[in-house]
């Protein structure tokens, strides 16, 4: 199996970060929480684009855990903005920007699709009902990005090459997960599928009332 960069952290928030590194000046590093297995995927980000990258040498298990790793990281590197995906595409909880915001004790706006920096503020744009909203934060701040935010990048093969010299730095994890694992089991196999004539409503009723169960 190949694993990926999460595609709303790499399309979106990576490639965000680059471009305002190139208007603005400034850095990019990528920090990750995973095992060594995760090189390989880091350098892809380091051929985008990205100056450094930062391992967090831990096994992820809950978020929780990954948020106070990027937390506990991220009070000491001097960071401006943390650009996260609004989610990850394995477990879908989006909630690991917000926590490393409240860890952190600073702004944070979620779904944004539009990000501009002067100075040490930001505009940000994220979709509404009814419409959009546009904000200002001052620095430093967290924010989840959407779709919208930028357009994904390919490495070329300038890119691929100075990866390989980026530096990547590995530090190790003070966290301790907060759930375990108690049981993993598969979802039963799906029945049957019963057909029924267009003529016979009252057998799709009476199926419906006594044999359907809820998802």
């Amino acid at each position: 199996m190949q694993y990926i960069v999460n595609p709303y952290d790499e399309w979106y928030a990576l490639v965000r970060a680059i471009e305002l590194k190139e208007k603005n000046g400034g850095t990019v590093t990528t920090i990750t929480v995973g095992d060594a297995g995760c090189d390989p995927i880091i350098r892809k980000a380091l051929a985008i684009g990205a100056d450094d990258a930062v391992r967090i040498d831990a096994l992820p298990t809950d978020a929780m855990q990954v948020a106070q790793l990027i937390a506990e990281h991220a009070r000491s590197g001097g960071y401006d903005i943390i650009l996260c995906g609004k989610e990850t595409i394995d477990h879908n909880g989006a909630v690991v920007p917000a926590m490393v915001a409240e860890m952190l004790d600073c702004g944070f706006i979620s779904n944004a699709t539009q990000l501009d920096v002067d100075g040490g503020q930001a505009t940000l744009k994220r979709e509404a009902a009814g419409g959009e909203e546009i904000m200002e934060v001052q620095c430093p701040f967290v924010l989840s990005a959407a779709k919208g935010m930028a357009e994904q990048r390919i490495p070329n093969m300038r890119g691929i090459m100075s990866a390989r010299t980026k530096p990547l730095t590995v530090e190790s994890a003070e966290s301790t997960p907060s759930t375990t694992i108690s049981q993993f089991t598969l979802p039963p196999e799906k029945g049957a599928c019963k057909m029924i004539d267009a003529e016979r409503p009252e057998e799709l009723i009476r199926l419906l009332r006594e044999e359907a169960k809820a998802i």
